[in-house]
């Protein structure tokens, strides 16, 4: 895969769905990955996993992510996803490459043998690598892996494990440079994900954790010499990130948006996912879609109180432009 300087933006389960990935792709990211979707809930043809597993239109290159720790259960699936045989999903196009979590810390998920526990296997998730990666080669598709540094802080094995999942069949990996138990503190250890590079040579590697800022972005690929870097919650709030990393990369000069601009691309966003999802479902999602965006803005603690109690978009866009705008 060719990933040399792409901004991508990092699966969040409730988040990255087709209209946040549509204004990310907008704004400058090069890639986006779905929410991560249980293979087995595909092979057993859940309608509403497949609804989490379409790509629409108006994205760009996509990711469909998958969880799983049964071999012949995540390869079917990913069959499933490049042939568009998923029940209840929409494929506009097909995904650009699969991705399979190795990296998810959710108690749920690794309880199950999933995510962050197969990092524990290094043997058992090389089975699902090659396995995947025999059946989608077959379709001229690629697999990558997202994992961490480890389980805990004495079980820090990301450049063994990397370099398994290279030898697997795996085309590209995502390093998110915490273990298991840190979740998401303290700060990530870049000196991971530079180990991984040094392990993996001209293999792609891509850079994951604590990207606040487009000087964060570079400093990841400048230290850690990772081939992209891969961007999650700052993204939330903060979707011109991508268009910052990119005018940095470019030595070109970057505006940030103004009040109004935060919120004409918070409603364009909510408008988005009501025209997918319905008023009613739409506008509950928005109301904490919204909080992202209106983050550390003056009067936002009373705006973001008013937008929990709202029942419209109509009412949405009121209490924004009111409580925000002078």
């Amino acid at each position: 895969m060719d990933l040399k300087n792409k901004v991508i933006l990092a699966p969040m389960a409730g988040a990255t769905d087709a209209p946040m990935r549509r204004l990310c792709f907008s704004l400058g990211a090069d890639m986006a990955v779905t929410e991560m979707v249980s293979a087995k809930a595909i092979c057993y043809k859940d309608e509403k996993t497949g609804v989490l597993s379409s790509i629409t239109g108006g994205e760009g290159d996509v990711e469909l992510q998958l969880f799983g720790h049964e071999p012949d259960v995540v390869a079917y699936a990913a069959e499933a996803a490049v042939t568009g045989n998923i029940s209840g999903a929409r494929f506009d196009h097909p995904p650009c490459a699969i991705d399979i979590n190795m990296g998810c810390p959710v108690r749920k998920i690794v309880t199950s043998g999933d995510g962050c526990a197969l990092m524990r296997d290094p043997g058992l998730a090389a089975d699902i690598v090659r396995k995947t990666a025999s059946v989608l080669s077959e379709y001229g598709v690629p697999l990558t892996v997202k994992i961490r540094s480890g389980w805990d802080k004495n079980s820090i094995n990301a450049p063994y494990f990397a370099a398994k999942m290279a030898e697997a069949g795996a085309a590209a990996v995502t390093v998110h440079a915490r273990t298991r138990d840190q979740m998401y503190a303290p700060s990530a250890d870049l000196s991971v994900i530079r180990a991984v590079k040094d392990e993996l040579k001209d293999f792609p590697v891509i850079g994951n954790g604590d990207i606040k800022s487009a000087e964060d972005a570079v400093r990841m690929m400048d230290v850690t010499g990772c081939d992209s870097v891969m961007i999650g919650r700052e993204a939330l709030g903060n979707v011109w990130i991508f268009s910052e990393i990119r005018a940095l990369l470019r030595g070109e000069k970057y505006a940030s948006p103004d009040v109004k601009t935060r919120i004409d691309t918070a409603l364009s966003l909510i408008r988005d996912i009501i025209s997918e999802k319905g008023e009613f479902v739409g506008v509950r999602e928005a109301r904490g879609r919204a909080a992202h965006f209106i983050k550390g803005m003056r009067g936002a603690p009373q705006v973001r109180d008013r937008i929990n109690h709202a029942e419209t978009y109509e009412d949405i866009e009121t209490i924004l432009y009111e409580g925000l705008c002078d």
